[in-house]
């Protein structure tokens, strides 16, 4: 599958170059970045993914697949440091994953967006949402973890955070372990929004694993409750964990998204 030659509407077409079977976004100064775009019907389907995460997972290629069935336009990405975008991962922050995603939003899409974020992406499509209000027409949150620097690290791994400018995570079932900095962890301080109301008026889906085990439950119901917006349903999934990338959570996220679109087109 390979997105439109088409320039996009308010990017030159000398900004994209191909890396392989997808373009990226050249950004003088600043790394490149890979993308997949789909014209068709709106609103445009944002997809962000989580941390250490990239465009070629499961919930995204569903959401890439269905939107190409149905002809509806999406958007799907790899952050810095992430897939084959340029730039290296322990560099980057949570700052500069919002600038990528608002880029990607103001130079490849226009009119409204939908916007769904797995895990830290549920974090970045609120960010995004707050800062383009007028561009959003809703949002699907995937085990959305919202200020996950805050009530994710301990007093020992802040400490650790502090000492030695970095922590590693996770590894114990066989994969490698995920790089947490110092600069990560403190951008993501600067970005925190439960503890106040959140100025979102869109509807809003939020999907949660009742098995999840890295994105607390209580955390959804937190979102739930700071969210401005009228609309807000939070789906539990039994038996569901943090990845909720089984067949049956992947018709369900396909299925929310579908219904969301729809009442928006």
């Amino acid at each position: 599958m390979t997105p439109s030659d088409r320039s996009a509407p308010v990017a030159a077409a000398e900004d994209v170059r191909h890396l392989g079977t997808m373009p990226d976004l050249d950004r003088p100064g600043r790394p490149r970045l890979a993308y997949e775009r789909r014209e068709g019907r709106g609103p445009t389907i944002l997809f962000l993914p989580g941390y250490g995460s990239d465009m070629t997972g499961g919930k995204a290629a569903a959401l890439a697949a269905w939107a190409e069935a149905e002809g509806r336009a999406c958007v799907r990405f790899d952050y810095r440091g992430c897939g084959p975008s340029d730039g290296v991962f322990g560099e980057a922050t949570l700052d500069h994953w919002l600038e990528d995603a608002l880029e990607m939003v103001d130079r490849l899409t226009d009119g409204p967006l939908l916007l769904v974020g797995s895990s830290m992406g549920g974090w970045l499509m609120l960010l995004v949402a707050l800062a383009r209000p007028e561009r959003v027409a809703g949002l699907v949150g995937i085990a959305a973890a919202p200020d996950f620097t805050e009530w994710g690290f301990g007093e020992a791994e802040r400490a650790t955070l502090a000492e030695d400018g970095l922590l590693l995570q996770g590894g114990e079932d066989g994969s490698p372990p995920q790089v947490v900095t110092q600069a990560f962890w403190a951008s993501g301080q600067g970005r925190l929004v439960l503890d106040g109301p959140i100025a979102i008026s869109a509807p809003v889906r939020l999907l949660h694993g009742l098995d999840d085990d890295v994105v607390p439950v209580s955390v959804a119901f937190r979102l739930g409750r700071a969210l401005a917006s009228a609309d807000v349903q939070t789906t539990l999934v039994k038996g569901g964990d943090h990845r909720l990338s089984r067949d049956g959570d992947l018709r369900l996220l396909v299925s929310t998204v579908a219904a969301l679109a729809g009442s928006r087109s």
